[in-house]
This record gives C-alpha cells, sequence and structure tokens, in this order.
C-alpha cells in the first residue's frame, strides 16, 4: 500500500470515529460569489466533520450542541477583511457570552493556519477548519474562485494546498448565523460581497432579541 492511500484510511477512520462524513449532502457549487442559494432560516446547519486547530476531526453539529451559537463562515486568514471580522468578534465576545451565546468560526484554512490565527490575535473562541469545504457547501455558500481573484490570493501566499483541499479553487460567501442547539438557524446574515460584514450593533442587536424569546 503507498503512502497516499495509507494516509486516506487514516483520514477516512479519524473522520468516521467523529460521528459525521466527509461528503456533504449538498454538493452544487456556484460559479461564482453572486449564485450562491444559502441556507435559510428555520432549515438545520448540518452534520458535517471539521477539524480543530491541532488537527482532529469533530462533528460540527456536537460544539452546536454547546450552546446557543453565532455561528461564523469566512474565507481565511489571508483575508483583510476575516481578519477585522475576527477581531471585532472578540470585542464582542464578552456580550455575547452574557446573552448565553458562543462563538465558533469556520473558514477552509488548514488547521496550521488556524493556530497562526489564534496566535497572531489572541483568539479565545473556537475557530475549526472546513478544508473540504464540506460545510461551506451544504449550506450553500461555496463558489469557484475566478482567475483573477486566484491571483490575488496568490499574491497573499494562499495556495491550493492550505486553502482548500479540492482540485479547484472554492471560497465560502461570508456569512453569519445565530443557531440554536439543535443545529436550527434562527438568524442569519450572507452578503456575496466580501467587503461587507454584518456590523457587530446589528449581531448584537440580533443575538439580544433572539435570547429574549
Amino acid at each position: 500500500m503507498n503512502a497516499r492511500k495509507s494516509l486516506l484510511l487514516v483520514l477516512a477512520a479519524a473522520i468516521l470515529a467523529c460521528g459525521c462524513t466527509q461528503a456533504s449532502s449538498r454538493t452544487d457549487v456556484a460559479s461564482s460569489a453572486a449564485g450562491i442559494q444559502p441556507a435559510l432560516i428555520g432549515t438545520t446547519i448540518p452534520n458535517v466533520c471539521v477539524q480543530t486547530p491541532d488537527g482532529k476531526f469533530h462533528n460540527l453539529r456536537a460544539y452546536l450542541a454547546q450552546k446557543p451559537t453565532v455561528l461564523v463562515i469566512y474565507r481565511g486568514n489571508w483575508c483583510v477583511y476575516c481578519q477585522k471580522q475576527l477581531a471585532d468578534l472578540k470585542r464582542i465576545q464578552p456580550d455575547l457570552m452574557t446573552l448565553g451565546y458562543q462563538i465558533v468560526a469556520v473558514s477552509p484554512d488548514s488547521p496550521q493556519e488556524l493556530q497562526k490565527s489564534i496566535a497572531g490575535r489572541n483568539l479565545d473562541y473556537v475557530l475549526l477548519s472546513d478544508t473540504h469545504m464540506d460545510a461551506a457547501k451544504t449550506l450553500g455558500l461555496a463558489f469557484y474562485v475566478d482567475p483573477e481573484t486566484r491571483r490575488e490570493m496568490e499574491r497573499f501566499g494562499v495556495s491550493a494546498v492550505n486553502l482548500s483541499a479540492q482540485p479547484q479553487w472554492m471560497l465560502p460567501v461570508p456569512a453569519v448565523f445565530i443557531v440554536n442547539t439543535s443545529g436550527g438557524v434562527r438568524w442569519e446574515y450572507v452578503n456575496p460581497d466580501y467587503r461587507e460584514r454584518v456590523p457587530t450593533d446589528v449581531l448584537l442587536s440580533a443575538a439580544r432579541s433572539l435570547a429574549e424569546k
């Protein structure tokens, strides 16, 4: 058995052990950010595997079951708009925690890149790796990167290795969901323009309103 097959068997065993599947139930990928069809309020977050910064596979739904969650889907540590968003989330984290929420942020970054994000920004909320884009695809957020965007990303030092395990480059449209412990989406903000992120006061207002119901 060659090294590649051995690695795939090890990964498959780890994925099965975490109680979910690597393949997503929804596999469509939009040709551009404008063409996505995101999950709607009332739908349920998929039961897919993600990786922790130490490389272990984990069931995303198991994280969400712990407490109501502000679930953030972002493009990666290389994206300056995502960097600002992660910092903004850290600033409002105490308010969200007081309301009973946790923050879980998911991106295509590798576990190693997540470690850099945590160390570089002193983050203490949960960051998870979706290198196979399973979470992004099942949430209807995945799209194929156009050549111009790919060239721009390469200038930031991003490669197919640390971006995604897929043969074609993909990214998620940034999104924020407020999710209950059953994985149900109660509120969302999705914008195909990656430069536009939900203002923190709007997010806090939504979280407060839902916490009171």
